[in-house]
């Protein structure tokens, strides 16, 4: 089943408040984590990794700090989204964190792992786009990001984070590398 990115879901964003840069920034995490998403060989829900990957930053209308996310997540659920969207949009901060990172980060304690796949593939399209749109790879070598991701995020820390976050995100890159060859 394929799934396509809809006018009406961009339009959520832009009523919302979210600035034309960020739709931008989660429109093309959209478009990859739906290229991603379909080269797994796994049976992945698109719908969700499309319209979460679309979603993830909505609470960038409000706020860049680290808690767009819960406040994301807050507006998603006010405007009706479904819970599989809205777990998306709360959990990508860094890559899904544990309940002790939320405490050092000053968000609500609870445990923000991600479990499903599709969860994974956004966070891991979030990545590779910031790694594309920051220059780090040319625009037509974009399979570039993937092939060193592991090297730019040890490289570049503000990929990577720190090192709970770094070795998150090359676990995602593994096992969703690792199905795309099954």
């Amino acid at each position: 089943m394929r799934y396509i990115i809809q006018d009406s879901d961009i339009n959520i964003l832009r009523n919302a408040g979210v600035s034309e840069e960020d739709i931008s920034h989660c429109v093309k995490v959209a478009e990859k984590a739906l290229e991603v998403a379909q080269r797994t060989k796994d049976a992945v829900n698109l719908e969700l990794v499309g319209r979460g990957a679309l979603f993830h930053d909505l609470g960038k209308a409000k706020t860049h700090e680290m808690e767009h996310g819960k406040i994301g997540a807050e507006m998603g659920r006010q405007l009706g989204l479904p819970k599989g969207i809205t777990d998306i949009m709360e959990k990508h901060i860094r890559g899904g964190l544990t309940g002790e990172e939320a405490i050092e980060l000053g968000l609500p304690v609870k445990n923000y792992t991600l479990t499903s796949l599709e969860e994974k593939i956004v966070i891991y399209a979030d990545r590779l786009v910031d790694i594309i749109t920051d220059g780090i790879v040319t625009i037509t070598s974009e399979a570039e990001a993937e092939t060193r991701f592991e090297e730019i995020l040890r490289e570049f820390p503000k990929y990577g984070k720190n090192e709970i976050t770094l070795q998150r995100y090359l676990g995602y890159h593994r096992e969703i590398q690792n199905l795309m060859k099954k």
